[in-house]
């Protein structure tokens, strides 16, 4: 097997790019096995062809501030792989995007697009600008002027990107306007858009509803009930917003939500009137929780913590990359957590995976939790595709039905011998074989 001389060639070639690097080790230990079954994976070299992306597109993006004042940018778009169909996934604007940080979400995208069965392939976007504290009229500017470097290599049966940190439904309706401006076509080219434009309903909750739906069967193969259980989540912003509301609904009480400022605990449970102030915490664009407990008192707010310190029966990190560490996951498993569910992209490091598939935990990553997301994008290029609107519950029915199926991909390929599931494995491997087979299909391209 080449994993291991796979692994060395990429850490030697990019030895910078950490969170890409972590990526590819997430997947490939997984499927050695299944790989080693297949010799004709191995003669037409097809993991060395599928850790590398296609191509990267690299370009400046200047743009005018409100002052006159001229500011350059770096933008970014990684069409990753697109055996099974356009590549898809995100736009991120945050000062931290890199090619590292790129590759790694658009490597993720290729197995979690697997998943839903939908023919999407993976890719990912952004640029290192920091839309926080920046008017409509800079934000449409640069969205403008990030669209004018793109539109070329992008399209419905090409490309299709849609929202990610930094970019939601404003920058999605500026980026998407000035697409089709410059192409003269009215397409379903991006996701994530208005509803008055051709968007899906139950968009923006969907990571978060998927997430929950995805939760609920894991308990169930238990047997357990996620109704009465206690939850943590971080972050506060659409996908956070989008997890409390369906654990709620579940019959779950979320605990906690969080910021870079710290997090609240709040032991009534975060329903009601309280999710709605979710949502008018992040308009306000102070990227800070703590005003939550002087809304509500009854809340202890914890600054420069995370939750996970917090005695619950399920931890759902949904804020970002690695942002429960070694340290969390020792915490969690001290606490007797039932069950932790990536709901952010990659949000655990290497350490606690490991930790938490050592001690056998109820854990299951984020390319399997998450894809409720680019799942119901897919929903809303097939209803571009077909010129129509769903109605909030028939794109809620077939969410449901694709994170159930998603589910059982896992058990498929995940169970060990000794009946453990190993989502890990059963969620790399379910995405692997589709995408493999599609490229062996192909050909060497």
């Amino acid at each position: 097997m080449k994993v291991k001389d796979i692994m060395a060639q990429l850490e030697a070639k990019y030895s910078n790019e950490k969170e890409y690097l972590q990526a590819v080790r997430g997947v490939l230990p997984s499927i050695e096995e299944v790989y080693d079954e297949h010799p004709e994976y191995e003669k037409e070299c097809l993991l060395e062809r599928l850790v590398e992306p296609d191509r990267i597109f690299i370009f400046k993006v200047p743009w005018t501030d409100d002052q006159g004042d001229i500011h350059v940018n770096t933008g970014y778009r990684v069409q990753f792989n697109n055996a099974i169909g356009p590549y898809k996934g995100g736009i991120r604007f945050h000062p931290s995007v890199s090619i590292s940080t790129l590759k790694f979400l658009g490597f993720e995208q290729i197995f979690k697009n697997a998943l839903t069965t939908l023919p999407m392939g993976g890719g990912k976007g952004g640029a290192d600008f920091n839309p926080k504290g920046r008017s409509n009229g800079e934000i449409m500017r640069f969205c403008q002027s990030f669209i004018l470097e793109l539109w070329h290599n992008i399209g419905p049966d090409t490309d299709v990107p849609a929202g990610d940190i930094g970019v939601g439904s404003r920058e999605i309706g500026y980026m998407y306007g000035m697409y089709k401006k410059l192409a003269r076509k009215n397409t379903g080219t991006f996701t994530g858009k208005g509803l008055s434009y051709g968007g899906s309903l139950i968009r923006p909750e969907a990571t978060g509803f998927g997430a929950l739906y995805f939760v609920s069967q894991m308990l169930r193969e238990r047997g357990m009930d996620i109704k009465g259980k206690t939850v943590a989540v971080s972050g506060f912003g659409n996908v956070a917003w989008g997890a409390v509301l369906k654990a709620t609904q579940l019959g779950a009480k979320v605990v906690t939500i969080s910021g870079p400022d710290g997090y609240i605990y709040d032991p009534q449970g975060i329903s009601g009137k309280k999710i709605d102030y979710m949502l008018e915490l992040r308009a306000s664009g102070h990227d800070i929780v703590k005003p939550y407990v002087d809304k509500f008192p009854e809340a202890v707010f914890y600054p420069g913590k995370r939750p996970w310190e917090q005695k619950v029966d399920i931890a759902m990190p949904c804020a970002i990359q690695n942002e429960l560490n070694e340290n969390d996951a020792r915490n969690i498993i001290g606490n007797n957590v039932l069950c932790v569910a990536e709901v952010s992209n990659m949000g655990c490091t290497e350490k606690a995976v490991d930790l938490f598939l050592e001690n056998h935990m109820l854990f299951a990553p984020g390319k399997a939790v998450n894809a409720g997301g680019v799942a119901v994008s897919g929903l809303e290029m097939s209803q571009n595709a077909m010129h129509l609107s769903w109605p909030a519950e028939e794109v809620d029915e077939k969410l449901r039905y694709i994170m159930s199926n998603i589910h059982e991909q896992c058990l498929k390929y995940g169970k060990e011998k000794d009946g453990y599931i190993n989502y890990v494995k059963g969620a790399s491997i379910a995405g692997f074989m589709k995408v493999a087979d599609a490229m062996m299909a192909q050909g060497v391209i």
